[in-house]
C-alpha cells in the first residue's frame, strides 16, 4: 500500500510540474501568436478587398457564425466568417464589392483533410481556381445542389462550407450595408 501511495504522488509531482511547464509557455507565446494572426487576417483582407483602411462594423443579424464585418472605404465589405467543413471548421474572409459581389476569398484556418478538403485553402493553381470561381456572385452553391460553383474533387463538404460561408457574408453585409 505504502508503494501505491509513492507512486500517486510522484505521477501527481509530475503532472503539476508539467502542467506548470505548459501554462509559462503559454504565457510567453500567446501575445506573438494573437500578433500573428491578426497580421495574418489583414494580409487576407487586403488580398481580397485592397483598402486603406478596415473600419469594424457593429454586426447584430444573430448568425454565429458571422465573427466579423469590416467596412473597406468605398470599396465595399470584409466579412470574417467561419463554417464546418468535412474535418473541422473553415474560417474565411470574403471580400464583397458595393453590389455585394464577393471579390475574393481567402482562407485563413482550416483543418481540412490535406490533399482534398485543404485544397480550398492552398496558393497552388488548383486553390486558386476554387477560389476564383466566387467572384462576381451574389450568392454561392455548387454544380450538385444546383448553383454555378463546380466542388473539389473527394471535397464536396468542404465546397459546401466555402459556399455557405460566402452566403452568410453577403446576407450579414447587407444587413450594415
Amino acid at each position: 500500500m505504502n508503494k501505491i501511495v509513492k507512486l500517486t504522488l510522484v505521477l501527481f509531482a509530475f503532472g503539476a510540474v508539467v502542467a506548470l511547464l505548459l501554462g509559462m509557455v503559454n504565457m510567453v507565446t500567446e501575445g506573438r501568436i494573437a500578433a500573428l494572426e491578426k497580421e495574418k487576417q489583414d494580409n487576407a483582407m487586403q488580398e481580397v478587398l485592397p483598402s486603406s483602411g478596415y473600419e469594424e462594423l457593429e454586426y447584430t443579424g444573430g448568425n454565429p457564425n458571422v465573427l466579423g464585418i469590416y467596412r473597406a472605404g468605398d470599396a465595399g465589405y470584409v466579412v470574417k466568417v467561419v463554417e464546418s467543413g468535412s474535418q473541422g471548421s473553415v474560417e474565411m474572409i470574403v471580400g464583397l464589392d458595393k453590389s455585394f459581389a464577393v471579390t475574393g476569398i481567402s482562407i485563413i484556418k482550416h483543418s481540412e483533410t490535406s490533399g482534398l478538403g485543404a485544397v480550398a485553402a492552398s496558393t497552388g493553381a488548383d486553390g486558386r481556381a476554387f477560389r476564383n470561381q466566387f467572384i462576381g456572385l451574389t450568392a454561392a452553391g455548387v454544380v450538385k445542389d444546383g448553383g454555378t460553383v463546380q466542388a473539389i474533387t473527394g471535397a464536396t463538404i468542404t465546397s459546401r462550407a466555402v459556399c455557405r460561408g460566402v452566403n452568410d457574408a453577403i446576407a450579414a453585409a447587407k444587413t450594415v450595408g
